[in-house]
């Protein structure tokens, strides 16, 4: 060795955001690491979700003031004991070739009660795609369940009926989470309900997290002005790079055992890797979603496009649809908009890109040497994984470039 220092690459996340900057997804890179493992599936926390597919709504006849209801439904109708298995019940529609059957629990005082729906789609998507696993089951067996409330005093007797209606977990909506409402509603909640999940936010800062996680809150949302249909950060002024903001709250919030939700920003699975590895324990997407045959809306032509229409939360169109209250604005004889109404491509089903989204990230975590969700946190916290910021111009040579034309097909 002649004495001359060894050069390091990049800079450990503890340095990098504590440098004054607020940094977006695109504006970071990581550097690859070290693969000392084989190559096997990368688990979930316990704690992070697994979507659940939703069927498309019942096509029904146009209306008419001569019909009955009753005289489309279907006389007699079959039904199956929920304790039957998968097997069994893909089994009994295939052999008398039903389209549905609903599933009913034992009878009661008031009868029997219908407690699911299989549908013979349920039974193709289960056979077709089994590595997408299971829904999400409590301790109990049943579908776990979540339902958003607001913080206004009104919202505590909303609460009350939807514990009794059996929900596990709740999510206190408001775009700015620290609040003398908010942390009063988690208190309230964890006091009356003790065993439901309250999830709160929406933070930025290690600050605001604080104060919800001293309040008693059980996850955290992450993500202000970050979403793609949002205009928080030009209307108001405030809010914060999503990549400085995920780090930053996950940091603090560890120290707590409590778990991060990564709220908006996300519009390819590089970013997915990337808020997953900066300390979230899930993403929430829009965007990244709303274009799916499976998402709510109706497909309309839009300069020779197939396109979806895709509104923001804090749009004036959904503010008059009752979301004002989240911008703490339901009060107010003037409403200001924090978003906008546009519309997305069509994406197709969810069941072939979905698929692909979590394959790249399983390669993003293999070549940052993570062989787990925790082991990235444990990686990136030590310092031993080292990112760098992205000029403009690194952000250009990353992409696709230097092209006349070019067709992407991702999969």
């Amino acid at each position: 060795m002649d004495g001359t220092p060894i050069m390091e690459d990049g800079f450990p996340a503890a340095r990098l955001f504590n440098q004054g900057y607020s940094y977006t997804y695109d504006d970071v890179i990581f550097l690859p690491h070290y693969i000392d493992f084989q190559r096997t599936p990368c688990p979930s926390p316990p704690n992070s979700a697994v979507a659940l597919p939703l069927p498309p709504p019942a096509s029904l006849p146009p209306w008419t003031p001569k019909l009955r209801v009753s005289e489309y439904m279907t006389k007699s109708l079959v039904s199956l004991p929920a304790s039957y298995n998968f097997e069994d019940i893909a089994g009994y529609l295939a052999k008398d070739e039903l389209e549905f059957v609903p599933l009913v629990s034992d009878k009661n005082d008031e009868g029997e009660e219908i407690v699911n729906l299989v549908t013979s789609d349920d039974c193709e998507r289960i056979k077709g795609f089994p590595k997408l696993g299971l829904p999400s089951l409590g301790s109990d067996g049943e579908f776990l369940v979540g339902a958003s409330i607001g913080t206004r005093e009104s919202d505590k007797e909303r609460l009350e009926h939807l514990v009794k209606a059996g929900i596990n977990v709740v999510v206190l909506d408001s775009s700015q989470g620290n609040s003398s409402y908010q942390i009063d509603m988690i208190k309230y909640a964890k006091n009356m309900y003790p065993n439901l999940d309250v999830i709160g936010g929406n933070v930025v800062t290690t600050y605001q997290a604080q104060n919800l996680i001293q309040a008693g809150v059980d996850g955290l949302r992450v993500g202000m002005g970050s979403g793609s249909i949002c205009t928080t950060q030009e209307v108001c002024a405030v809010g914060r790079g999503q990549a400085t903001a995920v780090y930053k709250v996950a940091s603090v919030a560890a120290q707590s055992g409590v778990p991060v939700i990564a709220d908006g920003g996300i519009s390819n699975s590089g970013h997915i890797v990337k808020a997953l590895t900066l300390g979230a324990s899930t993403v929430m997407m829009g965007s990244f979603l709303a274009g799916s045959s499976e998402a709510p809306g109706t497909y309309i032509n839009q300069g020779g496009r197939r396109v979806k229409k895709y509104r923001g939360m804090g749009s004036l169109e959904a503010m008059m649809k009752g979301s004002d209250a989240r911008y703490l604005g339901d009060t107010a004889k003037l409403k200001i908009a924090q978003g906008v109404v546009g519309a997305v491509a069509d994406k197709g089903s969810v069941l072939k890109f979905i698929p692909y989204t979590m394959q790249a990230a399983k390669q993003g975590f293999q070549d940052l040497g993570a062989s787990s969700l925790q082991s990235a946190h444990d990686l990136l916290r030590s310092g031993v994984l080292r990112l760098e910021v992205r000029t403009g111009a690194a952000q250009v040579e990353g992409g696709i470039h230097g092209l006349v034309s070019y067709e992407k097909k991702s999969f």
